[in-house]
């Protein structure tokens, strides 16, 4: 996940839309997988933000 996020973000993806498809994709892939993806996500955030 950490690759395919960077890549988006290089490609425009703000992190306000990132949290959003976090929440979509809840509904389609469980809610328990995307608390597991927000501490992935959260270190992708902070990497970008140094």
């Amino acid at each position: 996940m950490t690759f395919h996020l960077n890549r988006a973000m290089d490609n425009g993806l703000t992190q306000d839309e990132a949290g959003a498809m976090l929440s979509h994709l809840a509904f389609y892939a469980s809610w328990p997988r995307v608390f597991s993806a927000m501490p992935v996500a959260a270190d992708v955030f902070e990497s970008r933000s140094e």
